[in-house]
């Protein structure tokens, strides 16, 4: 059984750093992953962004004050990395910003990883084709299950500002697939 993150961060303060990183990673990383995963779609970027989530936490566990939940530190670390390999692609990306939905879009139909049947690829491409802080506040709602609360100290906003973006995901998401239906 794991130990709470409370306990994790408590063994940070007790000289246990080492020990405490590697409960750390074991019991958030799969999570972690998955959100980088749906936001990046590849398998070696989402991979690399996880990595990259686990050194800054290694930098700066030391500071983590516990003014929020150690899981939400985490999550806000990804969404950040997530955040901003996003703009560095498109920046990447000379001739129209909007060709990383067409990249990602391809990366689903291709990768054995998206094994999901005609339905769920379209809902997947629907969702490529939101805004990112829009796509980010859809994934974690719809699919991590994240409260309204949680996402805001996560990403730094008002419920409000949460759920006005989430109806407009999903009101976007509904008429991009009815369109493709007709």
């Amino acid at each position: 059984m794991h130990p709470d993150d409370r306990e994790i961060v408590a063994m940070v303060h007790t000289q246990q750093r080492e020990a405490a990183f590697s409960l750390l990673v074991k019991k958030h990383q799969q999570r972690l992953y998955w959100h980088l995963r749906k936001m990046v779609i590849v398998h070696e970027d989402a991979d690399d962004l996880l990595q990259n989530c686990f050194i800054k936490v290694w930098q700066n566990l030391d500071k983590f004050r516990g003014d929020s939940s150690l899981y939400t530190w985490l999550y806000r670390i990804a969404t950040n990395e997530a955040l901003n390999f996003l703009n560095k692609r498109r920046a990447e990306l000379l001739a129209s910003p909007d060709d990383l939905e067409i990249v990602f879009s391809g990366h689903i139909d291709s990768d054995p990883l998206y094994s999901g049947d005609e339905i769920e690829k379209r809902l997947q491409k629907s969702i490529l084709s939101l805004p990112d802080k829009q796509r980010l506040v859809f994934n974690m709602k719809y699919f991590d299950n994240l409260k309204y609360e949680e996402m805001a100290e996560i990403l730094e906003t008002s419920v409000g500002a949460l759920k006005a973006s989430y109806f407009h995901a999903v009101r976007k998401i509904e008429a991009l697939i009815k369109q493709e239906l007709f």
